[in-house]
């Protein structure tokens, strides 16, 4: 269906450079497919006359209950960050359940953290801060690559930016949708079927849901993480746990800055040409991710409420 569906009726945002490449996989595991976005080029010197800062290294994961999409879906999305932000972005094709199911997709998006790490010269970042995001699923990658490099001592991250995050792996068989989120794009029973694709196997092994890198959100500590840009939709079934972990993050001393939008839906994010609240949304992203660029530090205030 996906590869079925019309182009969109509106012209992708121009960016310098798109380029595919191959780069090496976690140990024991094949390449890894990346789509790398340059901005336009800036002039060598700004109206000081100092040399301007270097550009954000943005890693991106893409949603579809780590069993869906690609880069070429959120090729927009990862242009508009790329365009808005002036930043290097990082797309990254990692394996999909349920032929790779957990934990392919934590190692892959790990990977691709140390590569753009190492890379970030040759995207025009050299010594620019690293910042990683996602939507939905791709949220519980960068959260849980975000708890990876503290864990692991990797690479300093200057922001985490959660894009209506799934942060919980229970089961929640039991939940009803009807009636607290109405109408939706995501409901509870397609979120049961993303986690059999993705966790099945690795709960029948005896594989704990709670584990941090299945469920960010129940992560015993929560300190030292980057500063993090959680957004959420009302009428999203996973809404309360990505307003359940900034709560958390605020808890620990991590800033937070949310931009809650009661209106909208699970990936309304990606319709910024139509919604109003999706060109707010993507203004707090990119917002937050020009701040870390010398060091400057995220507001912490609550973002949007539109609608």
């Amino acid at each position: 269906m996906l590869a079925a569906a019309p182009a969109p009726p509106f012209p992708p945002p121009q960016v310098g450079a798109v380029s595919d490449r191959l780069i090496p996989g976690p140990p024991g595991a094949p390449d890894l497919h990346v789509r790398c976005y340059l901005p336009a080029r800036t002039p060598a010197r700004g109206a000081t006359g100092a040399a301007p800062e270097p550009r954000p290294t943005v890693v991106f994961f893409h949603g579809g209950g780590w069993s869906l999409c690609s880069v070429d879906t959120h090729d927009a999305t990862a242009r508009g960050l790329c365009r808005a932000a002036g930043a290097a972005v990082v797309s990254v094709d990692y394996r999909l359940a349920p032929e790779d199911p957990f934990p392919a997709a934590v190692d892959d998006a790990y990977a691709a953290v140390l590569w753009a790490a190492a890379h970030r010269g040759e995207l025009g970042g050299e010594g620019g801060p690293l910042v990683v995001a996602g939507d939905s699923s791709g949220g519980n990658l960068a959260a849980v690559s975000a708890l990876t490099a503290r864990d692991q001592d990797g690479p300093p991250l200057a922001l985490q930016v959660l894009i209506y995050p799934s942060l919980d792996g229970r089961d929640r068989s039991g939940s009803d949708d009807s009636t607290e989120y109405g109408s939706s794009f995501l409901t509870v029973v397609h979120g049961r079927w993303f986690r059999e694709q993705y966790l099945g196997a690795y709960l029948r092994a005896g594989g704990d849901p709670t584990d941090a890198r299945v469920s960010p959100l129940l992560a015993p500590d929560l300190t030292g993480l980057p500063p993090a840009v959680v957004v959420t939709a009302g009428h999203d079934p996973l809404c309360a746990e990505g307003r359940a972990y900034a709560a958390r993050l605020r808890d620990a001393a991590v800033p937070v800055t949310e931009g809650h939008f009661p209106a909208m839906f699970h990936g309304f994010f990606g319709f910024p040409a139509l919604l109003a609240d999706a060109r707010a949304a993507q203004e707090t992203v990119r917002e937050a991710i020009v701040s870390t660029v010398g060091g400057r530090k995220n507001s912490g205030k609550a973002g949007g409420r539109a609608g």
